[in-house]
């Protein structure tokens, strides 16, 4: 025989006006119901209202008909209402499912009064609807993007009823019975879907949607009629990424309301929803945009006070990054394997731990399972439990009174909000790296201030950030917009001066980094290590000085800064060097070395286009090699030299500014001496003759060399011997530059010497140019001592045939003019100590030499002087002119049969028909007496100088039948005889036809007579 249907609580008319398409209708059989039930409460008949529920909710609210789901969700509000606060409980699991499964209903005026049915429930159970306060947000953030007017107006009612229910009803969570072991936690799981006496739960409702993150199970210490953060967290870290703008506003203003009740301490799961919240700032909303400023604004100043306040209690906790255990896992992820961690140390600190506050412990590695955490130190004698003990809320107070609080609670001092709160400063730093590099405007300067305010507030605990910091900030210091570029400066010049603060680490590279153990007295360290490994740890309330510069990763740091040297801004760049300049003081022995990649970019970088840039990166470079030892002096000095001649744009334009930014920082003696031993072995001689010429010019012009200067002229020292024939030896490959190196150190005698010898070498155009500028340099102030001395000729006769002969060289031009005038000046002098035996030459006498005077050129090239006394030092070494003079000569061949071989460097001269031709001169006879015409004597050439010296004189050469050279003077020329050796011109026709040079500026090049 088939069971019996049992019989329907409610009448016909009940059952029609139930599903009856007509509002007064449905509300009327609605008011029916809640009779029955007052009805059923009167004689405590629970069967019976179980019954009536259960009709309610399979044969209306999951009903087919949209008129019968409507009757329904009316009929069940009406129930609520009739069964009152007292009963309502017992039977909220069975009311509350069918209701959230209309709010997703297709039909509006179902979901419309879902949202009606779901308020008036709301209002009677109060604390209790905190049950499903998950799917109740879950619905209301989706209803909140509905299209229907009339159902957001129902979902902002019930939204505003839950948001006061959870500002009664909200209070913290501290882990008191975490260590009760697990039994605990699977009976305060259960405790939530534990059915209930007479409720309908023997015809279990299908959910009407998935199980949501947080809704099991209940931590330990949790009510369920009670409003718990991390049961709701999770869910709210899952629906913070959501798309639409009216569910974004939503949720930004739950995460306002929910911040704003003390109790919770949102704040300590902050990192949940954060990056969800920086997402919003580029939300195409400007209202989703400014709720979502102001809310940051807010949390941002809360980290600040809570910071603040911890540290003045003496008990500051943050949460960052150290070394993980040997077992790989972390702290943060055991917590979360086991529940959300919690936002409070309440509870967590062990009676025995409790007896070692008042000593400041170090974090240690535990080789167990889990890394063992350091004490918290405070101030106070206990610290202050977490929730406001003189709250006046009745039913509040009663609720909590049902399981004793934590007994630390008892004799502690009245609470102190955030005093308790762990912030994770780590975690939300690595969530706000990437929002530094957004190309939102808003986002950007949010992420710079954030992270600006956390080098202020937590020092210590970024230090491990910094490669990852620096890869971004950097290039926002030279951002377009102001107000990022601004935040960005500043967050740089914090973050280097904690890391310019820092002691220095006495470790050696490649030693563990292992903290320093309290129990030794040592300063309480913090141990970086790669970005994913991290645990938790409380710091003491004042700045943690004991940080050492083993907290940062300094590899990736510098990898980082060198990949700065390709950002297109001057500015990045120019922070970059500085940063790496401030680490290698720190740290000159694990910075930079010269073998790594590091290295050669900062040789790279030498070719910036910013002169800033290479400023700086000179200074670096000159303070490793200050840190290192002559190996790496010479290699750095070999690179360089390398780096000219493969880059010799870059020895034009930059050559000088360089060498001479290196002589600030470096020894400039020791450089030269280097830079002389290098080049004097060098193969391409071509270059050795342009780097040395460009090394000579800075000796004698730049005033970083001054000391080198003054050096050199005193050859009656040892040291000063040995750097000039260091010098000249390598000066050798240049005939003006080592001819100038001797007018420097005052041997006017080996000078002359090399003038001779001057005839025998091939006179280019570059040549000339040389001398020009030579001539232009002995008219600057570093030659000062050379004009004077031209007033004492019985001194210095050397000096007059090295001036002549200089003047011999030149072709009549300005500087022949002006190095005339300057003798024509003295003249008067030569005549008077030669008693006129010279003046018709010009020169003084040639028996001066012989009698050797104080202060002149001995025949060997040394400056003499009177004997030394009895008692006194014996003269220095003295230098050996003969070979120097030999290694002048070698040099020079080996230049001269490289510009044969080239066919580069030497002098064409033209034929008769016009055409260009070359020829090797064999002997300075042939060159004075072989020619019988023009073509047996060279002229000046267009094309045939190095590369900037070519551009920067090209005096024009005119040619006629015979080869001389002869300036011009109004528009006439004039020839250099030997008859007129005092430079006035001498005129006549039968000299007019030689081959005369007509200067113009400002460069060479090659003109026919016309």
């Amino acid at each position: 025989m088939p069971p019996q249907s049992e019989p329907s609580p409610f009448t016909p008319q009940i059952v029609r006006g139930l599903s009856d398409k007509l509002y007064e209708k449905r509300k009327a059989a609605a008011l029916e119901v809640e009779r029955l039930i007052r009805d059923a409460l009167t004689t405590s008949d629970h069967t019976r209202i179980s019954a009536i529920l259960r009709t309610l909710i399979d044969d209306f609210a999951y009903s087919s008909l949209p008129n019968a789901r409507n009757g329904g969700l009316i009929a069940l509000a009406a129930a609520a209402i009739a069964l009152g606060i007292a009963d309502l409980s017992r039977h909220l699991d069975a009311i509350v499912p069918p209701i959230l499964s209309c709010f997703s209903d297709q039909d509006s005026r179902v979901r419309y009064y879902a949202c009606e049915s779901m308020y008036n429930v709301a209002k009677v159970a109060r604390g209790d609807i905190l049950k499903h306060f998950n799917e109740i947000f879950d619905a209301l953030s989706k209803l909140s993007s509905d299209a229907e007017p009339s159902v957001k107006n129902g979902a902002e009612l019930l939204d505003r009823l839950m948001k006061d229910i959870v500002s009664e009803r909200a209070v913290y969570w501290a882990p008191t019975q975490l260590e009760e072991g697990p039994e605990s936690l699977r009976k305060a799981a259960e405790q939530p879907t534990s059915p209930t006496v007479g409720s309908p739960s023997a015809n279990p409702v299908q959910p009407a949607v998935p199980p949501l993150p947080g809704t099991v199970p209940l931590l330990p210490g949790m009510k369920p009629n009670q409003f718990n953060l991390p049961r709701f967290i999770p869910l709210l870290a899952e629906r913070i990424h959501t798309l639409a703008p009216f569910t974004r506003t939503f949720l930004v203003q739950w995460i306002s309301v929910l911040d704003s009740v003390p109790d919770l301490e949102l704040i300590a799961y902050l990192p949940d929803f954060l990056d969800g919240l920086f997402n919003y700032l580029s939300d195409p909303n400007i209202d989703v945009r400014v709720a979502t400023l102001n809310v940051l604004a807010e949390f941002l100043k809360e980290i600040r006070d809570v910071v603040e306040t911890q540290r003045s209690r003496g008990a500051l906790k943050i949460r960052g990054k150290v070394t993980k255990p040997s077992n790989g896992r972390t702290h943060r992820r055991a917590w979360s394997d086991a529940g959300p961690p919690p936002p409070y140390s309440v509870g967590g600190i062990h009676d025995d731990d409790m007896n070692e506050k008042a000593s400041v412990k170090s974090l240690t590695i535990s080789s167990g399972p889990e890394p063992v955490e350091s004490p918290i130190v405070s101030n106070d004698d206990q610290i202050p439990a977490a929730h406001d003990t003189g709250r006046e809320d009745a039913k509040m107070a009663s609720d909590l009174s049902e399981k004793p609080r934590n007994e630390a609670v008892d004799g502690s001092q009245p609470y102190v909000p955030g005093l308790s709160v762990v912030l994770d400063i780590g975690r939300m730093t690595e969530i706000l790296i990437p929002h530094l590099m957004s190309t939102d405007e808003e986002t950007q300067a949010t992420a710079l201030r954030w992270i600006n305010e956390f080098i202020i507030l937590a020092r210590e605990v970024m230090l491990p950030y910094t490669p990852m910091l620096l890869n971004a900030i950097l290039p926002s210091s030279a951002h377009s917009v102001n107000a990022i570029r601004n935040v960005a400066v500043e967050t740089n010049s914090n973050l280097y001066k904690l890391i310019l603060d820092l002691p220095t680490s006495s470790l050696p590279s490649g030693e563990s980094q292992v903290p320093v153990d309290a129990a030794q007295g040592g300063p309480r360290a913090i141990t970086v290590t790669p970005p994913s490994e991290e645990t938790t740890y409380a710091t003491p309330a004042s700045h943690n000085n004991g940080a050492q510069l083993d907290s940062i990763d300094l590899h990736a740091t510098v990898d980082t800064l060198t990949l700065q040297f390709q950002d297109e801004r001057e500015e990045t760049r120019v922070a970059a060097l500085e940063w790496l300049l401030m680490l290698h003081k720190k740290a000159p022995r694990r910075v930079l070395n010269s073998d790594d990649a590091t290295f050669q970019a900062l040789l790279r970088t030498l070719s910036d286009s910013s002169e800033e840039v290479v400023k700086r990166d000179l200074q670096l470079l000159a303070q490793v090699s200050q840190h290192s030892d002559d190996e790496y002096f010479s290699r750095f000095m070999v690179n360089l030299l390398s780096l000219f001649s493969t880059d010799r744009r870059l020895l034009e334009t930059r050559g000088s500014l360089i060498i001479r930014q290196l002589c600030l920082s470096l020894n400039p003696e020791r450089m030269y001496r280097t830079f002389a031993e290098i080049l004097e072995r060098e193969e391409d001689l071509e270059f050795a003759s342009t780097m040395i010429q460009n090394l000579n010019f800075i000796l004698i012009t730049a005033p970083e060399l001054a000391d080198l200067r003054r050096r050199l002229k005193n050859l009656d020292s040892r040291d000063g011997i040995l750097l000039f024939t260091a010098l000249y030896r390598s000066w050798c490959h240049n005939a003006v530059a080592v001819f100038s190196l001797c007018l420097l150190a005052q041997a006017y005698e080996h000078a002359s010497a090399l003038l001779t010898l001057f005839a025998d070498l091939e006179i280019t155009v570059n040549l000339l140019i040389q001398i020009d500028k030579l001539v232009q340099l002995l008219e600057s102030p570093v030659f000062t001592y050379l004009r004077l001395q031209l007033l004492e000729p019985d001194r210095y006769p050397h000096l007059f045939k090295c001036l002549y002969g200089i003047l011999m060289l030149l072709p009549q031009s300005s500087a022949f003019a002006t190095l005339r005038n300057r003798l024509n000046s003295v003249s008067s002098m030569v005549f008077m100590f030669s008693g006129g035996a010279g003046m018709s030459a010009g020169l003084p006498a040639s028996t001066v030499s012989d009698s050797s005077p104080r202060g002149s050129v001995s025949a060997l090239g040394n400056r003499t002087g009177s004997r030394p006394k009895a008692g006194e030092a014996s003269p220095p070494p003295q230098v050996r002119w003969n070979e120097l003079l030999q290694q002048f000569r070698s040099v020079q061949a080996r230049h001269e049969r490289s510009r044969r071989l080239g066919g580069r460097g030497s002098l064409p001269s033209l034929d008769r028909s016009g055409n260009s031709k070359r020829r090797v001169r064999s002997s300075r006879a042939d060159e004075i007496n072989g020619g019988d015409d023009s073509s047996s004597l060279p002229h000046l050439s267009a094309g045939h100088g190095s590369g900037d010296h070519s551009r920067t004189m090209n005096p024009t050469i005119t040619r006629e039948r015979s080869g001389s050279f002869a300036s011009s003077s109004g528009g006439r020329y004039s020839r250099v005889g030997s008859g007129n050796p005092g430079g006035s011109p001498g005129r006549s026709s039968s000299e007019s036809s030689r081959v005369v040079r007509k200067t113009t500026a400002p460069g060479f090049g090659v003109r026919r007579a016309q």
